[in-house]
C-alpha cells in the first residue's frame, strides 16, 4: 500500500501559541518548565491532528523554540566561545537573538549579539548560521529527535524523526570569527560518528524510519560537496543496522547531486511540485529496493492541489516500483504553510469560492492521504473528495476574479523608456545634493518605529468597529507627530514617517490594491518567534487610488527636514505574498511594478523629496541552479526600475535589502540603479562591504551599522569600529549610517538608545573629515 506521509508540520501552533509562549518566557512572565510544559502540548496537539487525518509516517524532532538549524549547533556542540558561559537555554536563545543582561550580585554582566542569520534557501524563512573552528569537537548533548520521539511513543503515536543532515549542516555554516577560512566540509569525518551515536539512539528508542534532510542537494554543488555525500551516506549506512534512511531534499531538482546517496539510502524524497520532470530521471535507478517519497503537494502556497495530476504523477511511480515502495507526501515541510483554513470564516463568509482553491496545512495532510489512497484503493474510495476537487479546479481556472483585461493590456503595452531612469547617477546626484542639503554621512532609519501595545490596540479595536475612522485617523496622526519629533530630537537627517498605520510591509499594500485578499490566521514563521500573514494573490494587480499620500505629506508637514515616502517593491510584494500559481512570475511581477510606478509618480507630485522602495526579496528570489539566474534577473531587476523611473532627476530613490549574499549578482544589484541603497551589514563581517569596493560601486550606500533583530544597544565605541571599517571599503561622500532594518520589532527604549548612539558616531566622523 502507498504510504501517507509529511515532512514537517508548523510548529507554531495553530494560533501562534508557541510564538506567545516564548516570548512570554523572555519577558520573565513565565519559567523555563511553564516552557516546556507549554511546548509539549503544542507538540502533542500537532501529533494528534495528523494522526487524525490518517498519515502514517508522522514527524517529530523538527519542533524547535528557535531554529531547527540552531538545535542542531547546540545538540552536536557547535557552541562558539563566547556563549559557552551561558545555561543551555540562555545560550540557545542568546546564539540566535543576543542577550544583554545587567550585572547582579549573584551573575556577571551578560552581553553578546547573535549569530548571523541568513535565508532558508528561497524562502522567507531565516536559518541561524552555525559557526565552525578548524579544531571543532563535536559532542552529542539531548538530541531534540529522540526527546520528541519518545514523547510521541509515550502518548501512543509513533513517528518518523527528523534530522538536519551532516553534509547540508556543515555545507550552510562558516569558519568562526576567530579561525582562518577553511572548508567546513572538512569536519564531516569529525561529526559522522555523532550522527551515528545518534541513529543509535534513535533506534534504541524505537525508531524505524529517519528522515534525514538534506536540502544543499540542491545546490549546484562542488565535487568535494559530491564526494561529502557518498562518504556520509555510505558511513551512516553500514552502522544504521534496523533503521531506515530517507534523504530528503526539496525546494528544487537534484540532478546528478544524488548520484553518490542513491546505493546508501533506503528511501530518497524529490520535490515533484517544484522539479516534476525528475521523476523520470531517478525512478530507474532505485534499483536495490529504495522507496521513493513523492513531493507531489505543495508545502510552500497555500492553493489546493490539482488531485488528478498528483494521482497520475504517483501512479507513474507505482507502475515502476510497486505501492509498498512509494510514499505520499508535500514538496517540502509544511512548516511554510499556515495551519488551518478553518479559522478562515471571513473569505469563508465573503468570498467562498476564493475559500475553495485554499489549502493550509491540515488540508494538505487530508490532501496527502485522499492522493494515497486513491492510488491504493482506486478513485471511487474517495470519489466525493476528487469531484469537489476537480469542481473547485475548474472554478479557479476560468473565474472572472482572476482576470482583469485593462491590467494585461497595459502589460502588453509599457513603452521601452519607463524601464529606466532618463538620466545616470552621476547627473542626479548632483541634483539631489543641490536639493537635499544634506550633510556628510546622513544619518536615516529603514522605515518603521516601534509597534507599540497602543498602537497593536487601537488597530485591534478600529478592525473590530470599536473605533471610527475618524477616531482611528486621528490616533495614527497624533503617532507620526510624536515619531517625527523623536526623530528631530535625535537629530537624524533624513526621516521617515514611522509607518504606525502599517500592521505588515506587504500586507498594508496589499489591502490597497486588486487581486489581494487576507487572511486572518495564515501565520507562518519568518524567524525565531517572528511571524508574518502573507496577502494572498489570486488576481490581476492594480492599485485601487494613492496609497500612502495622505500620511507621507501629513509627515512632511511636520518637518523641514527631508521625509521619505516608503514603498514595498514588486518583487518583495510578490515573493511575500502567497502568490498566485496560474500566470508567469514575470507578468505578475510587471503588474505589481505598474500600480507602485504611478504611487511613485504621486509621491513625488505631492513634493516628498526621497522615496524608498524596499527590495529585501529580490536575492531571497534568486533560483537556487545559476542556469536559471539571467531570465529572473532579468525580469525582477527591470520591474525594480519599472516601479522608480518615472521621477525627475533631483527625486532621491532609495532601498533596502537584508540578509543577503550580494557578491554573486552584485551586478544586477548594481544594475537596480537606486540613488541609496541600504543593507544589512552588522553581522556580516565587512564580506558585504568588500564587493562595493572591487566593484567600484559608484551609488550612495549604507550599511546597516547595528543589528536590529537584537534587543541589544551597541555601544558608541562599537560602532564607532564597525563604521572606521565601512569607510575602509566605502568612499566618504556615499556613504550613510542607518541601522540594519525596519525598527517595527523593538522597543522605545533600546530604540532610541541605539540611535543615539547612531547619530553621535555620524557626527564624530563628520569632524573627522572637516
Amino acid at each position: 500500500m502507498v504510504k501517507a506521509t509529511n515532512l514537517g508540520f508548523p510548529y507554531v501552533g495553530a494560533q501562534r501559541e508557541l510564538k506567545k509562549l516564548v516570548e512570554s518566557f523572555w519577558s520573565g512572565k513565565i519559567n523555563e518548565a511553564d516552557l516546556k510544559t507549554g511546548y509539549s502540548k503544542i507538540q502533542e496537539a500537532h501529533w494528534k491532528v495528523q494522526q487524525d487525518k490518517g498519515l502514517e509516517h508522522i514527524p517529530s524532532g523538527e519542533f524547535t523554540l528557535y531554529d531547527r538549524v540552531l538545535d542542531t549547533a547546540q545538540q552536536f556542540g557547535v557552541i562558539p566561545q563566547r556563549y559557552q558561559h551561558l545555561s543551555p537555554l540562555d545560550q540557545f536563545f542568546a546564539m540566535g537573538r543576543g542577550l544583554q543582561r545587567p550585572a547582579t550580585e549573584t551573575s556577571a554582566k551578560v552581553d553578546v549579539p547573535a549569530m548571523e542569520m541568513k535565508k532558508w534557501f528561497d524562502t522567507n524563512y531565516h536559518f541561524i548560521v552555525p559557526e565552525f573552528e578548524q579544531d571543532q569537537e563535536f559532542t552529542l548533548n539531548a538530541p531534540r529527535a529522540v526527546e520528541q520521539f519518545k514523547s510521541a511513543k509515550a502518548l501512543g503515536i509513533h513517528t518518523r524523526p527528523v534530522l538536519v543532515g551532516p553534509v547540508t549542516f556543515l555545507y550552510l555554516g562558516k569558519p568562526g570569527k576567530n579561525s582562518a577560512q577553511f572548508d567546513t566540509l572538512s569536519l564531516l569525518q569529525k561529526l559522522l560518528p555523532q550522527y551515528v551515536a545518534l541513529l543509535k539512539q534513535l533506534k534504541e528508542a524505537g525508531a524505524d524510519w529517519v528522515q534525514i534532510d538534506e536540502p544543499a542537494l540542491i545546490y549546484d554543488l562542488p565535487a568535494a560537496a559530491k564526494e561529502a555525500y557518498a562518504t556520509a551516506y555510505q558511513t551512516l549506512q553500514g552502522a544504521a543496522t534496523g533503521v531506515k534512511l530517507l534523504v530528503a531534499a526539496y525546494f528544487g531538482r537534484v540532478e546528478a547531486n544524488v548520484d553518490g546517496i542513491l546505493d546508501h539510502v533506503d528511501g530518497i524524497h524529490l520535490d515533484l511540485v517544484r522539479a516534476p520532470q525528475e521523476l523520470d530521471v531517478v525512478l530507474p535507478r532505485l534499483t536495490k529496493g529504495q522507496v521513493l517519497s513523492a513531493g507531489v503537494v505543495d508545502g510552500r502556497n497555500i492553493w489546493i492541489n490539482n488531485l488528478a495530476n498528483s494521482i497520475q504523477l504517483v501512479n507513474k511511480a507505482v507502475a515502476a516500483l510497486g505501492q509498498d515502495r512509494v510514499f505520499v507526501a508535500p514538496s517540502c515541510s509544511l512548516a511554510h504553510s499556515p495551519f488551518s483554513t478553518s479559522f478562515e470564516t471571513k473569505i469563508k463568509a465573503a468570498n467562498p469560492e476564493l475559500y475553495s482553491w485554499l489549502s493550509f496545512s491540515v488540508e494538505k495532510c487530508a490532501e496527502i492521504v485522499t492522493i494515497a489512497k486513491a492510488v491504493s484503493q482506486g478513485p471511487e474510495a474517495v470519489q466525493a473528495e476528487l469531484q469537489a476537487n476537480a469542481a473547485a479546479v475548474e472554478s479557479r481556472r476560468v473565474s472572472p476574479q482572476t482576470v482583469n483585461p485593462q491590467v494585461r493590456d497595459r502589460v502588453a503595452a509599457v513603452p521601452a523608456a519607463d524601464w529606466k531612469r532618463p538620466s545616470p547617477f552621476p547627473v542626479r546626484r548632483e541634483a539631489q545634493v543641490k536639493k537635499l542639503q544634506l550633510p556628510l554621512f546622513p544619518t536615516t532609519t529603514i522605515g518603521s518605529f516601534p509597534q507599540t501595545k497602543d498602537i497593536r490596540v487601537a488597530r485591534q479595536k478600529h478592525n473590530k468597529g470599536e473605533l471610527s475612522d475618524a477616531d482611528y485617523q486621528a490616533f495614527i496622526k497624533e503617532q507620526m507627530k510624536n515619531m517625527v519629533k523623536e526623530q528631530e530630537d535625535l537629530d537624524l537627517d533624513v526621516l521617515v514617517h514611522g509607518e504606525p498605520e502599517r500592521n505588515d510591509m506587504v500586507e498594508h499594500f496589499g489591502h490597497l490594491l486588486h487581486g489581494y485578499d487576507f487572511t486572518q490566521n495564515g501565520w507562518v514563521v519568518s524567524y525565531g518567534s517572528r511571524c508574518v500573514k502573507p496577502p494572498v494573490i489570486f488576481g490581476d494587480v492594480s492599485r485601487r487610488g494613492p496609497m500612502t499620500i495622505d500620511e507621507i505629506t501629513y509627515a512632511q508637514s511636520l518637518t523641514s527636514k527631508p521625509m521619505k515616502g516608503m514603498l514595498t517593491g514588486p518583487v518583495t510584494m510578490m515573493k511575500w505574498s502567497f502568490v498566485r500559481d496560474d500566470i508567469s512570475a514575470d507578468q505578475l511581477c510587471t503588474q505589481v511594478a505598474l500600480a507602485l510606478r504611478d504611487e511613485v509618480v504621486d509621491l513625488e507630485s505631492a513634493g516628498i523629496p526621497c522615496i524608498q522602495v524596499d527590495e529585501p526579496a529580490i536575492r531571497e528570489g534568486l533560483p537556487i541552479r545559476r542556469a536559471d539566474w539571467d531570465a529572473y534577473l532579468q525580469w525582477s531587476v527591470g520591474c525594480f526600475r519599472l516601479s522608480t523611473a518615472g521621477v525627475r532627476d533631483e527625486t532621491q530613490i532609495h532601498t533596502h535589502m537584508c540578509y543577503s549574499d550580494f557578491n554573486d549578482i552584485f551586478d544586477a544589484i548594481a544594475d537596480l540603479d537606486a540613488d541609496v541603497i541600504t543593507i544589512e551589514n552588522s553581522k556580516s563581517d565587512e564580506k558585504l562591504l568588500k564587493i562595493f569596493e572591487s566593484k567600484q560601486y559608484t551609488n550612495e550606500i549604507g550599511p546597516g551599522l547595528y543589528d536590529i533583530h537584537s534587543p541589544r544597544v551597541p555601544s558608541v565605541e562599537e560602532m564607532k569600529t564597525r563604521f572606521a571599517d565601512m569607510l575602509k571599503y566605502i568612499p566618504a561622500h556615499l556613504l550613510w549610517a542607518n541601522p540594519d532594518c525596519g525598527l517595527k520589532s523593538r522597543q522605545w527604549p533600546e530604540t532610541k538608545a541605539a540611535l543615539v548612539n547612531m547619530v553621535e558616531v555620524a557626527k564624530f566622523f563628520r569632524a573627522q573629515q572637516q
